[in-house]
């Protein structure tokens, strides 16, 4: 049986699009972090691009809290194009407060896209995946990381693999 059906019975797009739209939301609800320093953005950068480079990704990588960078890094194969996708998706986490990915899920679900009912600039936001929002226990949204140059599932799920392996290692240090 794939993915796509349930008991022997194919799924709709809708009844797809409203099961990755839970999936999302529910990792997010498990990827509030405890807290989040400088450091901790110098560590999670650094799983990214180490990520990124055991894959030879072609990726940006952009860590931020509130307007401030606190980490960037291009890898090669990426361009300058990569900066402008990292800004677009960041602003819709900014502007919504979930990732990027699930902002377009959410529309798919409605049986519409980002860009033709949300209303905003697509030249200024892209609700395609790779922006994930950095919400901290007890404060809320505080920042984002944003990877771009991978297909908009796999930038999402390199942000997603690195949240965890954060997440996993101040439950081993806190042990």
């Amino acid at each position: 049986m794939s993915d796509r059906e349930v008991s022997g019975r194919e799924l709709s797009s809708r009844e797809v699009s409203d099961r990755e739209v839970r999936e999302l939301e529910a990792q997010e609800a498990r990827l509030v972090l405890p807290r989040f320093t400088y450091e901790d953005a110098w560590t999670l950068g650094g799983l990214l691009v180490g990520m990124a480079r055991e894959r030879g990704a072609p990726v940006a990588v952009d860590i931020r809290r509130g307007p401030q960078q606190l980490f960037h890094c291009a890898l090669p194969g990426s361009s300058a194009d990569n900066d402008d996708w990292i800004d677009r998706k960041r602003r819709v986490v900014e502007r919504y407060g979930v990732s990027s990915f699930l902002v377009g899920a959410r529309f798919r679900a409605k049986g519409t896209t980002f860009e033709a009912s949300s209303r905003l600039d697509p030249d200024r936001y892209a609700a395609h995946g790779g922006a994930f929002p950095v919400a901290v226990e007890g404060a809320g949204v505080i920042g984002s990381v944003t990877v771009s140059g991978l297909p908009q599932a796999e930038d999402h799920a390199m942000v997603v693999e690195a949240l965890e392996r954060l997440l996993s290692s101040y439950a081993s240090a806190d042990g």
